[in-house]
């Protein structure tokens, strides 16, 4: 076990992670809810466009990344888990697991995205496909981002170091909000009638 404990004179942390993160997902909440207050104006203004173009989309794929984001947040979870208890061989084998479920997703949304513009389908296409590939492809950049996070955990995990266990609970917390945002963005776009 090579975790690096914190000073037993500090006090009780409330959040894990560090503090820095909980301010980035309440900047991110209030952004993506205002990108999904002006998506509902618009989708208010002209319901039967909206109504029609969400018609072409595949809700089981989309249905489907929303299953493999929420595997991944499960080994996520599995890796934090393993971490806190000191297996940093389990945890880094529940990274890698919740890595491949984050790539899998981003693979499906590429496929996703070219069958759209296989089928004439693009960002110019109407307002709300406009909407769809703004709100997946700053989801899509996120979830890049949140890898680049996974591969520096993995680095500390894997690393003759001690780890902090702050940093595995950090990128825990980014990789759970993404997935938030995710299940949001499908509940808006590919659900709602």
């Amino acid at each position: 076990m090579r975790v690096r404990h914190d000073d037993p004179a500090r006090p009780i942390r409330l959040a894990p992670g560090q503090a820095d993160i909980w301010a980035f997902v309440l900047f991110e909440c209030l952004v993506f809810t205002s990108y999904f207050g002006v998506y509902m104006a618009c989708r208010i203004r002209h319901p039967q466009l909206y109504l029609q173009s969400r018609a072409l989309l595949d809700v089981r794929m989309g249905a489907l990344n929303t299953i493999v984001l929420l595997l991944s947040s499960w080994s996520m979870a599995r890796c934090l888990e393993a971490a806190r208890s000191g297996d940093d061989r389990r945890a880094l084998h529940n990274l890698v697991a919740t890595a491949g479920f984050g790539s899998a997703f981003l693979v499906m949304k590429v496929v996703e995205w070219v069958e759209k513009a296989q089928e004439g389908i693009g960002l110019a296409t109407d307002e709300f496909f406009a909407f769809y590939y703004f709100l997946t492809g700053i989801h899509f950049v996120h979830l890049l981002i949140g890898l680049v996070g996974l591969g520096v955990i993995g680095y500390q995990l894997a690393g003759p170091a001690p780890r902090s266990l702050a940093v595995v609970e950090t990128g825990a917390t980014y990789w759970h909000t993404v997935d938030l945002l995710w299940i949001a963005i499908f509940s808006f776009v590919y659900l709602l009638r």
